[in-house]
């Protein structure tokens, strides 16, 4: 399918146009972002945690420490709420009112599965530390079996999801125009910056280039 149908709990309600289920543009906002907050309760008390992730077809890739709270009552079932949000500028009207922030946000309902199989696990492995620099995996040590039994990797089906984005100029009252204020956006863009080696890096290791964050070079 080529969009996400509209559930109940993900259909758009407020400001309803800036609502987006196209799939692939739901897969772009999730490309290139690199944080998540995973929301979910455990005895009644809500908790929203950060972390890092990645995507793979209609799944996203959550791992850490198998001692997490978050991880453990994941891969025990319980219902999440997931979010990625982009910020791309800021939005500056003559009122203060009708200030605002040009975004990208995905919400992404529902429940994981742990990844028990060493191979999938190597798998996710591989899409976390490409998912921030592009062919990062296939140039380090990959991790070991200790190191694979000692990571719990979770993954969320992609089916309960939405987009929602807001771009463009402010909105402006008519009786504000004449107004003296400066009014319009300014961009906002996330990029790398320069690189700081390790003092004990053995000669020939080559010094990364910044050209390899596609994703942050797009722009």
């Amino acid at each position: 399918m080529e969009t996400f149908s509209p559930t109940a709990r993900t259909q758009v309600r407020r400001l309803a146009q800036r609502g987006v289920y196209d799939r692939q543009e739901v897969y772009a906002i999730l490309d290139e972002g690199y944080l998540c907050h995973v929301g979910f309760a455990l005895d009644g008390q809500p908790y929203v945690i950060p972390t890092g992730y990645a995507r793979l077809g209609d799944e996203i890739f959550i791992h850490g420490s198998p001692a997490s709270r978050m991880l453990r009552a994941m891969g025990d079932g319980v219902d999440v709420c997931v979010t990625v949000t982009l910020v791309d500028g800021f939005v500056f009207s003559r009122s203060a009112f009708h200030h605002s922030m040009n975004y990208r946000s995905v919400v992404m309902l529902g429940r994981a599965r742990v990844l028990a199989d060493p191979a999938e696990k190597m798998i996710a492995m591989r899409r976390f530390t490409n998912h921030i620099l592009p062919g990062r995996f296939e140039e380090v040590r990959p991790p070991s079996d200790a190191e694979l039994r000692g990571t719990m990797v979770l993954a969320l089906p992609l089916e309960e999801v939405s987009a929602k984005v807001r771009k463009g100029p402010p909105i402006e009252e008519a009786g504000d125009v004449p107004l003296p204020v400066w009014a319009g956006v300014v961009p906002l863009h996330t990029t790398p910056g320069v690189p700081v080696p390790m003092d004990d890096l053995v000669p020939g290791a080559a010094e990364i280039d910044r050209a390899r964050f596609t994703r942050f070079n797009a722009k």
